[in-house]
């Protein structure tokens, strides 16, 4: 069955770059040729590359319609040893396009697409964007430091209950509303929702947030423009620590352990929880001034409920867990 529809697959294949063959000689354009080819054979169109490849043939002169005769071409049928050499050669080098990997093997690139899409289920994707590539000490750190506090909280349940967390962040009087919060929903026939390209506000002040597993234990906004450093942070912290005092004094000790971890996103509990959880209701919304974005950032903390810092907590152990098994790397979301 499979040996079968290879077989039609080639077929097809044929057909089309002969009908190419005869558009590049009508003259039409490389875009003509495969709008043209699209409007007939629709999902089992060549691929653009392999449009523009044979064009550029043809208008060379080329009146062959079958790919190139290969020297000791093994057989194109997707068998286990044909998968293994694919995978061997796409973990060599993951950039490799499938034209590289087809000459490494000797095979057409349909059969050699079908092996590496379906036979070893891979995808091209872009590499994902993190704030910074981690070396092997740092990722022992991250490791080591989630092991010792995954320790203490085996002898001390209550470990997260005293534990306050803290970060900055800027705010801005307008921020760009995200790409999924731009959705809409449209039907066939009507036109695409369009909407003009709007920079990021001037207008911009540093928010600096503490909490604990009960919610918001302080705030500061720091005058527009000004940033953070060693005199302003120490005054932050003396009134953090007044803040405790006044609110938090039964559930915080004064000889408070230390649970210092290197900074990862993944980690860090204001980047994955408090500050997305804050910007995603804002983002989007353009302030009078900088009193109203204050007072917008003040109602939206203090709407999140208890029980959502509580699950931030749980959802940090969660991922000092699996920063473990994953020996200190990058990772994204806590889901095992």
């Amino acid at each position: 069955m499979r040996v079968a529809s290879s077989d039609r697959r080639q077929a097809m294949s044929r057909e089309q770059r002969t009908n190419l063959k005869f558009l590049v000689r009508l003259g039409k354009t490389p875009s003509e040729a495969l709008g043209m080819l699209q409007q007939v054979y629709r999902d089992e169109t060549m691929s653009r590359l392999r449009v523009l490849e044979w064009y550029k043939r043809f208008k060379e002169g080329c009146k062959d319609v079958e790919d190139d005769p290969r020297s000791g071409r093994p057989s194109t049928i997707r068998t286990e040893a044909n998968a293994e050499r694919a995978r061997q050669i796409v973990r060599g080098d993951r950039r490799l396009t499938v034209r590289l990997i087809t000459n490494e093997l000797g095979m057409n690139w349909d059969s050699v697409w079908k092996i590496i899409t379906e036979d070893l289920g891979m995808r091209k994707v872009s590499a994902k964007m993190v704030p910074k590539l981690l070396n092997d000490d740092q990722k022992d750190r991250h490791m080591q430091v989630c092991q010792d506090i995954l320790e203490h909280l085996g002898t001390e349940p209550d470990l997260l209950g005293r534990v306050i967390t803290g970060n900055e962040s800027w705010i801005f009087e307008y921020d760009l509303e995200t790409k999924c919060q731009s959705l809409q929903w449209k039907s066939p026939m009507s036109p695409r929702p369009k909407k003009a390209r709007q920079p990021k506000s001037k207008v911009n002040f540093m928010l600096i947030a503490f909490f604990d597993v009960r919610g918001i234990v302080h705030i500061e906004f720091l005058p527009q423009g000004q940033m953070i450093n060693q005199h302003a942070y120490k005054r932050i912290l003396w009134c953090l620590l007044c803040s405790v005092r006044d609110e938090r004094e039964e559930h915080h000790r004064a000889e408070a352990t230390s649970l210092q971890l290197p900074y990862s996103p993944d980690l860090a509990r204001c980047n994955f929880f408090l500050f997305p959880k804050l910007k995603g209701v804002i983002k989007g919304t353009r302030f009078e001034d900088v009193e109203d974005i204050k007072m917008a950032v003040m109602t939206e903390l203090q709407r999140i409920p208890e029980e959502s810092f509580q699950e931030c907590m749980e959802a940090w152990q969660r991922r000092m867990g699996k920063c473990v098994r994953l020996q200190g790397d990058n990772f994204e979301g806590d889901n095992s």
